[in-house]
């Protein structure tokens, strides 16, 4: 059976949504008083965080699959934790790694406030490429990519051996600002993102779909090939 790959797009002879829709849809969920707090501090920190949508589908899909490991490259302020953690089992642990001590301070900030016990959190300054070989392997649910998009293609083969058979990859910034799909555009990320979502779209043990939420969230599921 020929593997899908999925892209959600509007159905042909369909509109496509204009401006005025997308940003409907970016500002439906609505935030809670401390998430409005973080995304505050988030731009102070000038870590962008996920759009509300995109940290909406995200607590989704972390309901869907009953996570209860999570890693996470990118803490920033805590937004896209937040919306992992609430949608994770209650007795799930999430790993969260970032260069800057000053964002994984805020965001323990935004956890505590949130009501989440310390114990549900685990929080590790450092580059992901140097962390992220020292996790076990098939031991999580769901990696979610939100960093340095040159080292994406890097991070999705440490993905790959991280999640378990059924676990999400799930990576942010996928249209970077439309630059992903003007191919005139050649600058190290946008080219690093072009790649990941080659890799993803060919690996017969990954079924990716493209999600025009925020920035662009691509999520795929390792596949069992056993």
């Amino acid at each position: 059976m020929p593997r899908r790959c999925i892209i959600a797009s509007p159905q042909s002879g369909q509109n496509a949504p204009d401006a005025s829709t997308w940003s409907y849809v970016d500002d439906w969920p609505e935030d809670s008083e401390t998430i409005r707090e973080a995304r505050e501090r988030a731009a102070e920190l000038g870590c962008p965080p996920l759009s509300r949508s995109s940290a909406s589908l995200v607590q989704l899909l972390a309901a869907t699959v009953g996570a209860q490991s999570v890693v996470e490259v990118g803490t920033g302020a805590g937004i896209s934790g937040a919306a992992l953690l609430g949608g994770m089992a209650p007795t799930g642990v999430l790993t969260s790694i970032d260069v800057e001590a000053e964002n994984q301070r805020v965001a323990r900030e935004t956890f505590t406030a949130l009501g989440y016990d310390h114990t549900r959190t685990r929080l590790i300054t450092g580059r992901a490429l140097d962390v992220l070989p020292r996790l076990s392997d098939a031991a999580y649910d769901i990696v979610l990519v939100d960093g340095d998009k040159t080292e994406y293609p890097a991070i999705l083969t440490q993905a790959k051996r991280l999640l378990r058979i059924g676990g999400l990859a799930i990576f942010d910034n996928m249209l970077w600002g439309g630059r992903v799909a003007d191919a005139a555009e050649r600058d190290p990320e946008t080219v690093a993102l072009r790649d990941t979502a080659s890799v993803l779209r060919s690996d017969d043990d990954w079924l990716p779909v493209l999600i025009p939420v925020g920035d662009g969230l691509l999520v795929a599921r390792l596949q069992d090939r056993s």
